[in-house]
């Protein structure tokens, strides 16, 4: 009388585990991706050794010929604080992330920066890592 084992080992792989956490992560990454807006405008930034973690509402962008842009949207100087103003409004702790070109002379950033300081927004000029 031979006694035989009811429980067998399958030598197959079962993949169906692993192809649930590539999807999962897929899913993660498109998700985060999306979250992240770099700015579409390519400036050449001043270079800084110092970066700030503070995450800012909206970005004011400052081309090499003088062209001002909110996001990837271009605008005028003359409508840029009644815009900023219909976004952010009265929040005392909106960021603005200010992109400007290394060659802009500086009168022309301090107009956005005087526009920031009267209605209380705190400005971060970006830089590129040294």
């Amino acid at each position: 009388m031979a006694i035989q084992s009811r429980n067998k080992v399958s030598a197959a792989f079962s993949m169906s585990g692993m192809t649930d956490i590539v999807f999962l992560l897929l899913i993660f990454f498109m998700i985060t991706s999306t979250l992240i807006h770099p700015t579409a405008l390519k400036l050449l930034l001043p270079q800084s050794k110092h970066q700030t973690s503070a995450k800012p509402f909206t970005t004011v962008s400052i081309t090499k010929d003088i062209r001002y842009y909110i996001e990837d949207q271009p605008i005028e100087i003359d409508n840029l604080e009644s815009i900023l103003h219909e976004r952010i409004g009265q929040n005392p702790e909106t960021y603005i992330a200010l992109h400007v070109d290394k060659r802009v002379p500086i009168e022309y950033v301090v107009k956005v920066m005087n526009i920031a300081k009267n209605n209380n927004y705190k400005l971060i000029l970006a830089t590129s890592p040294n």
